[in-house]
């Protein structure tokens, strides 16, 4: 039996666990393949050129599909889409495991991407709808949010580990025991909230210009990458994307049952929330890329202990997360959280701007590590609140998707744009240091000189970006919008006829 509008599920802690565990695969999978790459190129014969799909099938499927999933899934009930895209993710990732060719490959990563975007909105929306008292909800989302922040980063440690020591096609099979785990926990215990799903019909052009735009954009940062920013196919992808992403917006204005309804994301909160989230996460990923490069190809690490050598900023996230901003929460404004969050996480990037050859990683990296994680932690765990906050019941898989999708397109910009930027600062480096009659010994020390200067670039991008959002979040969010938690102390699920709960506290 489903519990009663604004009853609290007795099970929701135990749920929680499941949902941990299937977010936690769903992040941790947007790395884990980085690593166990080079291995399954070599094993499966991949072109240079060709090895890129791999990461962009899912990038494509997972972020192009995310509004719609999230729609699915206030449709077709959170749970039944949670159990769904548990199952299609696991048949997915065993494709993947046992993938013969290129196209198996390539197809596996795409079905991942396709259940993923099914599978993400569908569990945070059901955070969102299970718990609604205020204590309760910020200690479930800091969980969450821990999660959500350090799956990257596990997910190196985690290939490093599968690819080291067992097979390439381990990284795959690994999501198995986690979905197999999470499948049943579902059956068992989830039961959604009467009268929390929208029933309404689906908005079919929404969901094709959604669609076809986001691929676009996401596709046209991955080839940006590949080909460079004046490639005539990524400013064709950057021009659709413009055209279909302006018609979708104006399609949400006029229809009666939009896809993505605007009050959605015009609230100046939950905006706020999703524009710092999707830049800080550009900064992020791109942090990633860079960070392991630099650790294996400079420092000489193995991929374990490239991973290991991430662990501190995973403690630093899951501290922030779970408690400081768990803690402060119900005390502080969201925004005395994140902006202060991202200014630490800032400082940490600034640290890291001075690596260099023979840089140590205990006096330098790791204090840069912990500060970066316990900033985000901090404050992504608010935003995560504000962006899913005070939605209506039935909207809470759309805006769950939104979180989702902000966090997938700042990573493919992120990865895009930061790694064009080192390289172009490396290249500039070689060329005007590069001698004629240099020895082979004298140009491989260079070369790697080059690299490091243009990783130092990077995140100094990546340090601006951190400053641009403790900006927005200072600016936008400002604890007045339907978002806000006047009034959280109002029972779960009650408040003025037409308007959305409160869940938040300033």
């Amino acid at each position: 039996m489903s519990p009663a509008p604004g009853a609290l599920d007795p099970r929701r802690w135990r749920i929680l666990t499941f949902i941990a565990i299937a977010q936690l695969m769903v992040v941790l999978d947007a790395t884990i393949v980085n690593i166990a790459l080079p291995s399954a190129q070599e094993d499966l014969g991949l072109s240079d050129g060709n090895r890129q799909w791999v990461i962009t099938a899912y990038a494509l499927a997972f972020g192009g599909l995310l509004l719609f999933g999230g729609r699915i899934a206030d449709l077709w009930g959170r749970r039944n889409a949670f159990i769904t895209g548990l199952v299609g993710f696991a048949l997915a990732s065993a494709l993947g495991g046992a993938a013969q060719n290129s196209g198996l490959l390539f197809a596996s990563r795409a079905l991942q991407g396709v259940f993923a975007a099914l599978l993400a909105p569908a569990a945070l929306s059901l955070l969102t709808v299970m718990f609604t008292e205020a204590k309760e909800r910020a200690k479930a989302f800091g969980i969450f949010g821990a999660i959500a922040g350090a799956g990257g980063a596990v997910g190196l440690l985690l290939g490093g580990v599968l690819t080291e020591y067992l097979d390439w096609r381990w990284t795959f099979y690994v999501n198995i025991p986690f979905a197999i785990v999470a499948i049943v926990g579902a059956i068992a215990l989830i039961k959604e909230p009467e009268g929390s799903r929208n029933r309404s019909p689906l908005d079919l052009p929404g969901v094709l210009l959604a669609t076809g735009g986001l691929v676009a954009l996401v596709y046209g940062f991955s080839r940006a990458e590949e080909a460079g920013w004046g490639d005539g196919v990524t400013i064709g992808m950057f021009v659709a994307a413009v055209v279909l992403l302006t018609s979708f917006v104006a399609v949400e204005a006029r229809v009666a049952h939009p896809l993505l309804p605007l009050r959605v994301v015009l609230d100046r909160n939950r905006g706020g929330a999703y524009a710092a989230t999707g830049i800080a996460v550009i900064g992020m990923f791109g942090l990633f890329l860079f960070l392991t490069f630099y650790m294996q190809l400079i420092k000489g690490y193995s991929p374990v202990v490239t991973g290991v050598a991430f662990l501190p900023m995973v403690a630093g996230m899951i501290t922030g997360s779970t408690q400081i901003a768990t803690r402060l929460m119900l005390r502080v404004p969201p925004r005395h959280l994140m902006v202060p969050g991202y200014l630490v996480a800032a400082v940490g990037m600034l640290l890291l701007t001075q690596i260099g050859m023979d840089t140590s990683y205990p006096l330098l990296i790791l204090p840069a590590m912990v500060l970066i994680g316990l900033g985000l932690g901090t404050a992504m765990m608010p935003a995560m609140q504000l962006a899913t906050g005070g939605v209506q019941p039935a909207d809470a898989g759309i805006a769950s998707a939104m979180v989702n999708t902000s966090q997938q397109v700042g990573g493919a910009i992120g990865t895009a744009l930061l790694n064009t930027i080192a390289a172009s600062a490396t290249t500039s480096y070689l060329a005007a240091r590069t001698q004629v009659g240099m020895s082979e010994q004298a140009q491989g020390l260079l070369a790697l000189e080059g690299q490091v200067h243009g990783f130092s670039r990077g995140i100094w991008w990546a340090f601006g970006i951190l400053l641009l959002s403790a900006t927005i979040a200072g600016v936008l969010i400002n604890g007045k919008g339907a978002s806000a938690a006047r009034g959280q102390d109002a029972p779960a699920g009650e408040g003025r006829e037409g308007e959305p709960v409160p869940v938040l506290a300033h």
